[in-house]
């Protein structure tokens, strides 16, 4: 990739992290005279920049999602123990992330260790600022896919839960199960021997292309319309959070590389064509219909 590319997304990604940062400020509790909004949104950058170093120099992709689980858990551990005043919505908000942070990260984690590497990585590890490109947006990602929620956490708002709390933590259950199991079969059928084709059509991969990416964009909402009614000011900018999320996974770096890279393998396969035609990208659908 060419630096013309590279280095300005280094730049945007920090960027687009600062003025996150400074919007979910409003509002926020505060240690030591700054924003602890600001201060959690920072870990995942370090953290990210930190490993990045070991991995290149190792020429290693084994760590990049284990960094984002502990970034992730970091920034939501650091929230609680410097604002020790938390109630019912920091904790709910708090378990939910750590729960969905810790089941992804093992299963991302366990998955580059048994396959041995991550083809995403085969060229740009070799190159130091592509890489660092990539671990900087990393960094992004994971402060940007929970700045609704590590607002609310960190906000110094506090109103008593409601249906906003019962219906995002219904649509997290949802989204999170459906991430879930999509995983399990995906891996299940890749671990069938026996299979008569390279592409799986059945289970929930008959509803979507995607069913693990739509359960994730439904689990962050959820966590969003949680947050939502401690949020005032500027730190309604957060909740673009489930939106990121959305629009990374369909338009950057999830759906268009899978899709690309299916359609290289399989797109003279007339029944791989025709699971395309019945099957939607994203949004579950019942087959046949």
């Amino acid at each position: 990739m060419s630096k013309t590319i590279t280095i300005p997304a280094i730049f945007a990604s920090i960027l687009i992290g600062y003025l996150i940062a400074l919007a979910g400020s409003q509002g926020s509790a505060e240690y030591a005279g700054l924003s602890l909004f600001a201060i959690c949104a920072s870990v995942s950058y370090l953290l990210h920049w930190i490993i990045f170093v070991p991995s290149f120099i190792g020429q290693t992709e084994h760590y990049f999602d284990l960094t984002g689980t502990i970034s992730y858990l970091t920034a939501i551990a650091l929230g609680f123990y410097l604002n020790p005043s938390s109630d019912p919505r920091d904790l709910l908000i708090g378990v939910l992330i750590t729960i969905w942070a810790i089941r992804l990260g093992t299963f991302l984690f366990t998955r580059v260790k048994k396959d041995g590497k991550d083809k995403r990585f085969t060229v740009m590890k070799t190159q130091f600022v592509w890489y660092l490109m990539t671990w900087t947006i990393g960094g992004c990602w994971v402060f940007i896919t929970m700045a609704a929620g590590l607002a609310a956490i960190t906000s110094n708002t506090t109103v008593a839960l409601g249906w906003p709390a019962l219906v995002g933590t219904l649509l997290w259950i949802i989204g999170f199960s459906i991430e879930i199991i999509a995983d399990k079969q995906k891996r299940d059928f890749k671990k069938d021997n026996s299979k008569d084709k390279e592409f799986i059509t059945t289970g929930l991969w008959a509803w979507s292309r995607h069913p693990n990416y739509f359960g994730e964009i439904m689990l962050w909402i959820g966590v969003t319309i949680i947050a939502y009614p401690v949020l005032v000011g500027w730190q309604l900018c957060t909740l673009i959070s489930p939106i990121f999320v959305y629009v990374l996974l369909t338009r950057i770096s999830g759906v268009p590389l899978l899709e690309n890279r299916a359609i290289k393998k399989w797109g003279s396969d007339p029944e791989y064509t025709s699971y395309l035609e019945r099957t939607p990208v994203l949004i579950m659908r019942k087959p046949g219909k």
